[in-house]
Parts: C-alpha cells; sequence; structure tokens
C-alpha cells in the first residue's frame, strides 16, 4: 500500500506548484517526450539518455534515461544488452491476440530485471530516473517502463555508535532505507509486520517507510502517525531529525516525545511491544512512537543479562540521572543557605578550600560546567584520532589550572566531575541533552532560594511531565497510577520467563506475549532422559 501526502487545495503565495505538473503525460513521439524530458531536467552530465533502435530491421527508435551514479552500471548493462542485442533478432511487428504492441512483449521476454512498472505521465517517470531507477521510452507509445536498477554506493552495516553494548547483536543501521528494513525483516519474520512507503519533500522526494506489525499495534496510533506525516510541507528531508520536529507533540519541552535509536534489534523489540517506527532514508536513525519516559533509561542489553544485574544497572541509571540533574544546584544551596546541614570537619575543610576563591558557589559553579561543555563539544569535533585525548588533557589541565588560579575549589571540581560523569551513565541522549540544559536552571533557583527553589522546580518538572502526551499515550502512564501489572519493565525488570503480557499502555488489542500453559514460579527443571 502506497499512500501521497495530501496537498490543500489553497497554497500561500510563496509556495510556488511544482514545475512538473502531474497532468502531464508522455506523448507518441519519442523525440517529443526527449525534449519534454531534457526541458524540465536540463542538460545535467550525469543525466544519460541513450538513444537506440531495436527490431530486426531496426524500425523502432528507443531510449534508455538512467543517472550516472545511482543506477548499478551492471544491471543497466544487462538492460542495454537485452533490448539492443537480443531484441534484434525479434521481430516487434506481432499480431499474436498474447502480445498485441511490441511494450508487452518488450516487457515479458526482453527485461532481465525483476521489479518493471509502467507509467504515462513525466512526474512518476523523473523522479524515478532521480532515484536511480532507469526509465525505457519506445517510439510510438506513450507508455514507458520504470526498472529498477537502483545501486548506489552504500556504507556496510557496521556497530552502532550511539548505543554500544557488551553482550548482544553488533548490527547497526545504515543510510540505506531498504538496507534498514531488511534488517528488521530479518528479526520479525512475520507476515503481519507491515511496511508502508511515502515520499516528503518537495525538492529532495525523500523515502520514508512507516513499520508496524498489524494486530498487536493500535490502529488509531497507526492513523495519527500517518495523519501527522501527511500534514509535513517541506522543501527538504535530509535526516529523521526533520520528521521528529514535525511529528512531535509537545514542540517547546525539553523532553523528546519522539525515541530514536540506530538499533534494529530495539526498534524490533518495541515493534512486538505495539510501537510504530519511522525509517528515513539517508539517516541510520529510526523514530519510535508513541514512548514513555521510563523508556530512555532502558538499554538493549538489559535484556541480554540477567534480570537481576539488568535491575541493578537500571536502579544505577536512575541514581545517575539525578546526580547528573541536582548535583551542583545541591552543593550550591548547601554551601549557600544551608550550612547546618554539612557535618563541621567537611565543613571546615570547605571553608579553607574557598578561602582563595573569589566568586559565589553559583558564579564558580557555572564557569566549570560551561568550561566542561566546550571540551566535551571540542572532543566531538576534533578528529577522532585527537579528539579524547585533547578532551581528556585539556580537563586535566584545565581543572587543575583553576585550581592553582583560584577560579575554582578541589570540592567545585569533584561535583562537576562526578556529575559529567553521571550523564554518560544515561544510555540515550535524548534524555541526557535536557538534563543538561535543566542542570543550569536548578543551578539558578538553588543560587536564590536554596533547598526550597530545588524543591519546587522538582515539582514543575513533574508536573510538566505529567501534562506531556506522546501519541495520546500519557508520557508517565506507566509510572501513575501505580499498577504493579504494569510494574514488570519500569524500574526493574522482571525475568522473561514472567513477563507475561505487553504494556497496556501502550498495546491494548493483543497484551498476550506467550501463553501460561504449565507455567509454575516453583517448577523445576526435570533432568533429560538417559
Amino acid at each position: 500500500m502506497k499512500w501521497r501526502i495530501s496537498t490543500p487545495a489553497i497554497k500561500p503565495k510563496d509556495s510556488q506548484p511544482s514545475p512538473l505538473p502531474h497532468s502531464l503525460r508522455l506523448k507518441k513521439n519519442l523525440n517529443e517526450n526527449l525534449a519534454q524530458i531534457r526541458q524540465h531536467i536540463g542538460d545535467s552530465a550525469d543525466i544519460i539518455m541513450k538513444d537506440f533502435r531495436i527490431g530486426t530491421a531496426g524500425e523502432l527508435g528507443a531510449a534508455l534515461l538512467y543517472t550516472e551514479g545511482l543506477a548499478d552500471a551492471a544491471a543497466v548493462r544487462d538492460v542495454l544488452q537485452a533490448l539492443m542485442v537480443q531484441l534484434r533478432e525479434t521481430d516487434l511487428q506481432t499480431d499474436s491476440l498474447a502480445y498485441p504492441h511490441p511494450l508487452k512483449l518488450i516487457k515479458d521476454h526482453a527485461l532481465p530485471s525483476g521489479s518493471v512498472n509502467e507509467s504515462v505521465d513525466f512526474d512518476t517517470m523523473i523522479t524515478a530516473i532521480l532515484s536511480g531507477d532507469s526509465v525505457f521510452l519506445l517510439d510510438g507509445f506513450d507508455h514507458s517502463f520504470i526498472i529498477n536498477t537502483k545501486g548506489w554506493e552504500r556504507r556496510a552495516v557496521s556497530d552502532s555508535t550511539s548505543q554500544t553494548v557488551v553482550r548482544g547483536p553488533r548490527e547497526g543501521f545504515t543510510e540505506t532505507l531498504r538496507t534498514n528494513t531488511a534488517l528488521i525483516r530479518r528479526r520479525i519474520k512475520h507476515p503481519d509486520l507491515q511496511l508502508e512507503n511515502q515520499q516528503i519533500g518537495k525538492y529532495t522526494k525523500t523515502d520514508i517507510s512507516l513499520v508496524y506489525i498489524k494486530g498487536i499495534v493500535q490502529d488509531q496510533v497507526v492513523e495519527e502517525v500517518k495523519q501527522r506525516l501527511n500534514r509535513i510541507e517541506t522543501d527538504s528531508i535530509l535526516e529523521s531529525g526533520y520528521v521528529e520536529e514535525w511529528i512531535e507533540d509537545a514542540k517547546f519541552s525539553p523532553f523528546p516525545t519522539v525515541y530514536n535509536t540506530d538499533r534494529p534489534d530495539v526498534v524490533a523489540a518495541n515493534l512486538l511491544e505495539g510501537r510504530v517506527a519511522i525509517l528515513v532514508d539517508g539517516t541510520p536513525f529510526a523514530l519510535l512512537v508513541p514512548v514513555l519516559f521510563t523508556q530512555f533509561f532502558q538499554s538493549a542489553e538489559d535484556y541480554y543479562q540477567r534480570a537481576d544485574i539488568s535491575s541493578l544497572l537500571r536502579l544505577l541509571r536512575y541514581l545517575a540521572f539525578f546526580i547528573s540533574l541536582l548535583g551542583p544546584s545541591f552543593y550550591i544551596a548547601v554551601t549557600t543557605f544551608h550550612q547546618e546541614l554539612i557535618p563541621i570537619e567537611l565543613l571546615i575543610g570547605l571553608s579553607a578550600q574557598r578561602e582563595g576563591v573569589p566568586f559565589p558557589a553559583f558564579v564558580e559553579a557555572l564557569f566549570m560546567e560551561l568550561t566542561f561543555e566546550i571540551l566535551r563539544e571540542a572532543g566531538l569535533r576534533m578528529p577522532r584520532a585527537i579528539g579524547q585525548t585533547v578532551s581528556i588533557v585539556g580537563a586535566l589541565v584545565l581543572g587543575e589550572a583553576a585550581i592553582q588560579a583560584g577560579l575554582a575549589s578541589p570540592a567545585m571540581v569533584i561535583v562537576v566531575s562526578i556529575t559529567a560523569l553521571s550523564t554518560f551513565v544515561l544510555p540515550s541522549i535524548s534524555i541526557a541533552v535536557p538534563n543538561r540544559i535543566l542542570r543550569f536552571v536548578f543551578m539558578s533557583l538553588a543560587a536564590s532560594f536554596g533547598l526550597f527553589g530545588i524543591a519546587v522546580g522538582l515539582v514543575a518538572m513533574i508536573l510538566h511531565l505529567c501534562s506531556l502526551k506522546s501519541f495520546g499515550v500519557p508520557y508517565l502512564s506507566n509510572v501513575g497510577p501505580l499498577l504493579l501489572s504494569e510494574q514488570q519493565d519500569v524500574i526493574f525488570r522482571m525475568p522473561n520467563w514472567f513477563t507475561r503480557q505487553r504494556p497496556a499502555v501502550i498495546n491494548q488489542n493483543n497484551r498476550t506475549r506467550k501463553k501460561t500453559k504449565g507455567w509454575s514460579l516453583f517448577a523445576k527443571s526435570t533432568p533429560p532422559k538417559s
């Protein structure tokens, strides 16, 4: 099933219509068709128009059009050999009832490609040429054949770079859409796995695949995703982040309402829970909706380790989240307003350390945080061979120099370092970035109102999280109201043999994961018979 973007009845004046209207159809004269194509495409050097004659006496003129670099050279060569060599020995002026005109004869017996489609309009034909397909035109006929010859250079399947694991699959998505869908199909070999394609972007015409499992996903979620994609009207879609900004719910919230990943196993697991995946050609990152807040604390490795180990690691991630969010602000509040909470020996040591620092704790923490953010970005943008070295050495040198110069105290350097390390514990960068942003907000509240300001900020953040929705699903629906049946994979992960149902907040059609016949919590394993 293919569906296109619906266009509004009235367009603004600054939105010019496509230079190639849909109503422009092919003509029977080959030269007129080629002239029309040159008019719209121009004289681009990479657009190849190979014209030749076919038939035993060369009675018919023909042309093959393709884009050099996007079309597979070997496939194009096979097509040209079939048309130019084999058809030299074929009488195309046949009166057979099975082949009333040469096009059907050519399609059934000459073209070697497995995917051949007919087209009668220039819009479809030119889009196919610019997408890597080849188009065959025959003089005297107003039909064309679109032959699948896509074969551009592509990156091989390699390790995931954003969500690495110690135990588990190493495969990650690539920039080729069909390769990514094949990686998902390889894991879910079921006919209910549905893929629906469309193109978005006036100029880029980017291919997008909507992936879901029929019978598990809720139909209203699929329809909502389609409606939001259909409302996208833009010149270009170059990465899945473009689509994410168009379809997300809370566009001004720091917390993401769309999950992104470059791991096929993560996409397959979420599809089996009832979510919808959006794959965009040209990027290795897929989008998953709807999403819950706790999903950003779950790693793919949680389901490849034992349940007890995974639960402890997940608790560590939640702890790291609060440390990275509130570490500097708590230090500022305690040292500025609530010194009575600090043991007297530690308070004397901190006072001695800050004796030569001329700035208040807030300015000191702000300086150190901004310095670390600069080092982080520098390490990412520098060449890989020296990026990590510069960031590590820079942090050590600047930290020691700041202490010696009296710009920061040793305690503040420790707090900022632990905060930065806690940020890297979070498995998804989508939740780490808003954490870094809100850290400065809580630092300001702590410097102004102390622990009371931090408490007010936490209440406001929780209220904001409760107000968020992702495609109709409340952001914290698996946390509140508290249902024990929905806590099997939230903070703790229950063993696979214990998890019998899919989350009700995501899926309400087909909740059963496995049958419970013969299941017992205290069942003992039976030794094999000799």
